[in-house]
């Protein structure tokens, strides 16, 4: 069966296919796919795994054409971020912000 991983920084990604036996398991293509070599900063005691973002744990069976998906962890709360985007938006006062000609 054919299935997918896929990794991102900032900087560089990585997605792979791969052809594994039917009842491979997460785990299994994590190991056979290399991105922890190539990653050595993934920990997968703390950053979360994904199919199709759905989480998952690495011992779930795999189905022809799932994609992995390792998750970076949050860096920045979501919800102070939208917060700070609300306090600096301009108020809306019904005038138009381009004067007129």
């Amino acid at each position: 069966m054919k299935v997918g991983i896929v990794y991102a920084t900032p900087s560089r990604q990585f997605w792979m296919t791969l052809d594994l036996p039917e009842g491979a398991r997460v785990r299994d293509l994590i190991e056979r796919s290399g991105v922890l070599n190539r990653f050595p900063e993934i920990d997968l005691q703390q950053q979360k795994i994904g199919i199709f973002s759905k989480p998952h744990h690495p011992g779930r069976v795999l189905e022809d054409g799932d994609r992995v998906e390792i998750y970076r962890p949050i860096t920045a709360d979501p919800k102070l971020l939208k917060q700070k985007g609300k306090a600096a938006a301009p108020e809306a006062t019904g005038e138009s912000p381009v004067p007129a000609a």
